[in-house]
């Protein structure tokens, strides 16, 4: 009877190993298509048709791109990598590095605002040994002497995003190698134009800037105040909020306080754009507003899906990254650019055609 009951456990046993295993074994077959289909999602965004037209009209205007596998040293300077934008840049430089062959030192600020940082951060890197440095200056003007001594130094420079001021660089008896950049100022006209069509160009309309003196922030608020006022629609004076969420949530409290006619707001960029959202939400007044943005951030992408943020227009920073990389070894080859300026493509995002663009960046 023992020799029975012994037995009947051991196959009890065997039955509930069995069991267990095949269950593992179920469960490790749906982990696996778990898996697959999340790296079939993923090839899924990086060939996006329009992602994938953008690259190979950037490398086209690149054309001839430099040679491979060189080991050349590159630095890159940002802005702050609290912004998605910049990391999204960040990863373009580092991916482009790695195809090409060579090392590339991606640097940020704290902060938007820190344009003494930014060139303390370039005096330190041009006592190291790169031959090319890619800089997205804060202002036309604070790197200017670091170019200028760069220059003295044989580093080839490019800028990438942000611009400098042609003239004050020329005065400075200094040079780049290569501007590439969007067209900033029509960015800030296509959202505009977006409130316009959904306004009708009737209304009261408030557009918030960057940092004034900033390439982007300057063309961006140009570009929506000339639409708007072309439209007829009464503008009120521009607010400035540094791309700052909070600065930019303070900013639209007291302004629809103020004006609660106000059918629409263009922002500088997306950070902005989501502090306005914010206030108008605790006013009970998004409804009757309409936001846009700049840059096509990822928490844009949310707030768009969620039918919050109306509008943003997509730039690639990715695509930044990448051709900075490539226009700096160019300069280190001793290329010529065509072009002094190498434009990157960009695109209005609306609830209509957001998941088109999955996979941009």
């Amino acid at each position: 009877m023992k020799r029975m009951t012994s037995l009947l456990m051991v196959i009890i046993m065997l039955v509930c190993l069995g069991g267990c295993t095949q269950q593992n074994q179920t469960e490790s077959e749906e982990s696996k298509k778990e898996v697959q289909n999340s790296e079939e999602k993923t090839e899924q965004q990086v060939t996006n048709t329009a992602f994938e037209e953008a690259n190979k009209v950037l490398e086209e205007a690149l054309a001839p791109l430099p040679e491979k596998n060189t080991n050349v040293k590159i630095a890159a300077i940002e802005s702050t990598l609290a912004n998605s934008f910049w990391q999204t840049m960040k990863t373009g430089y580092e991916d482009a590095a790695k195809e090409w062959g060579v090392s590339v030192d991606v640097m940020a600020t704290d902060s938007e605002t820190d344009t003494q940082g930014q060139l303390e951060i370039m005096n330190t890197l041009l006592a190291k040994d790169y031959k090319a440095i890619a800089v997205s200056p804060l202002t036309e003007q604070n790197l200017i002497t670091g170019i200028v001594e760069a220059n003295k130094n044989d580093v080839a420079v490019v800028a990438v995003g942000n611009g400098v001021n042609e003239q004050a660089l020329k005065d400075a008896n200094g040079h780049i190698a290569a501007f590439i950049t969007s067209n900033f100022k029509a960015q800030g006209t296509l959202g505009a134009e977006y409130i316009i069509e959904k306004t009708e160009g009737k209304g009261k309309v408030a557009v918030i800037e960057g940092i004034p003196g900033a390439t982007q922030s300057d063309a961006r608020r140009d570009g929506a105040v000339e639409a708007f006022e072309a439209a007829g629609m009464e503008v009120l004076p521009v607010q400035t909020a540094n791309f700052d969420r909070q600065t930019a949530y303070d900013l639209m409290s007291a302004l629809i306080d103020a004006n609660p006619e106000i059918v629409g707001v263009s922002c500088g960029n997306d950070i902005m754009a989501l502090g306005v959202i914010e206030a108008l939400k605790d006013k009970n007044m998004k409804e009757k507003v309409l936001v846009v943005g700049v840059d096509f951030i990822e928490e844009a992408k949310t707030s768009i899906e969620a039918g919050e943020l109306d509008a943003t227009v997509a730039m690639s920073p990715y695509l930044f990254g990448k051709a900075g990389l490539l226009s700096s070894l160019k300069a280190v080859q001793g290329h010529s650019f065509d072009e002094a300026i190498i434009w990157t493509p960009l695109s209005l995002v609306t609830p209509e055609n957001i998941t088109a663009m999955e996979g941009w960046r």
